[in-house]
């Protein structure tokens, strides 16, 4: 019976709590990661267990790809594939949009063109809010179209979407697409939470913040994102392609709302210095609150408002400062 998990991309932030709940249902894992973005160190507890194998593998590139697969494929099975591997830094993507490219679509592409001789029936993939581009104060379902990204991680994340949508009409039985708000927790590797930490590390009395402040925008927990990703693919049977945003019930919190608790638990008396627009770089999109109704109504809830959600991140985080 095929029953490997591969998760691509499983030595990052959301990897690695996802590894964590693998184990925890027995599940055999397969980690394939570059180490780009996330870090061996992330693993070393996870490792310990005897049904978890790491693998070094530059999945942008085609021979690696294909070669680790078909070693995990013919001597294990692959029952599901979970595709988090992507450039997670936006703005690199928008100084050379070959990052993008490379870490974000190439990787999709690898993976599928590797699996599809295998047989392999689930792929389940991280997408995200960015897809949608700048919709202002709409709120986001996952009917809202036509879909413009402003950014080349926006770009090559619906590139992704669009090319798994081929592969279950040519090959794939099942494939599901989730948008990730931004998502909190620990061990954090990136993101505004990450950004303030390590600017007040190289600074104490000063916290230089990307954009105006007034930026809002929902935050999950990174617990709640794992839990709903597992309820859908475990409860849900029906071929070919599901995509659900997962998000809060709230409308979100703003940038300077996070900067005062941020400082308020860290004891800090920084001095703030705010950018001048309302946008963090470019490609950012300033504003955004997602419908969760579709993954709600199959029975999943998250447990954390925006606000909880971003006090508990950074109280988890605040010992590796």
């Amino acid at each position: 019976m095929k029953d490997a998990v591969v998760i691509a991309g499983g030595a990052g932030f959301i990897g690695t709590n996802l590894v964590s709940k693998m184990i925890e249902k027995q599940r055999k894992v397969f980690i394939l990661d570059d180490l780009s973005r996330g870090a061996i160190g992330h693993l070393h507890e996870l490792l310990k267990s005897p049904e978890v194998s790491f693998i070094k593998c530059n999945l942008a590139n085609q021979i690696d790809c294909q070669s680790e697969i078909k070693n995990i494929a013919v001597l294990h099975g692959i029952s599901e594939v979970w595709h988090l591997a992507a450039n997670s830094d936006i703005q690199a993507g928008t100084g050379d949009p070959s990052v993008d490219l490379t870490s974000t679509f190439l990787t999709t592409f690898n993976l599928l063109n590797s699996l599809r001789q295998f047989n392999v029936g689930t792929f389940v993939f991280a997408s995200s809010s960015a897809v949608y581009g700048n919709l202002g104060d709409r709120r986001l379902n996952e009917d809202v179209g036509p879909l413009l990204p402003i950014s080349n991680y926006g770009a090559m994340k619906l590139a992704s979407e669009a090319i798994i949508s081929a592969a279950c009409e040519s090959w794939l039985k099942k494939a599901f697409i989730f948008r990730f708000p931004n998502v909190v927790g620990k061990p954090a590797t990136h993101g505004i939470l990450f950004d303030f930490q390590r600017k007040i590390k190289s600074n104490p009395n000063l916290l230089k913040v990307l954009g105006d402040g007034s930026q809002k925008k929902i935050y999950l927990h990174v617990e709640d994102l794992i839990s709903a990703m597992l309820h859908v693919v475990e409860k849900i049977n029906t071929p070919n392609v599901q995509i659900y945003n997962i998000g809060p019930d709230d409308d979100g919190v703003n940038v300077r709302w996070i900067v005062d608790e941020f400082l308020k638990i860290y004891k800090s008396n920084a001095e703030v210095e705010y950018g001048k627009t309302n946008k963090g770089w470019l490609g950012d999109v300033p504003v955004y609150t997602y419908s969760n109704m579709k993954i709600k109504a199959e029975g999943w809830a998250p447990t954390m408002t925006s606000q909880q959600a971003v006090t508990r991140a950074i109280c988890e985080n605040i010992d590796s400062l």
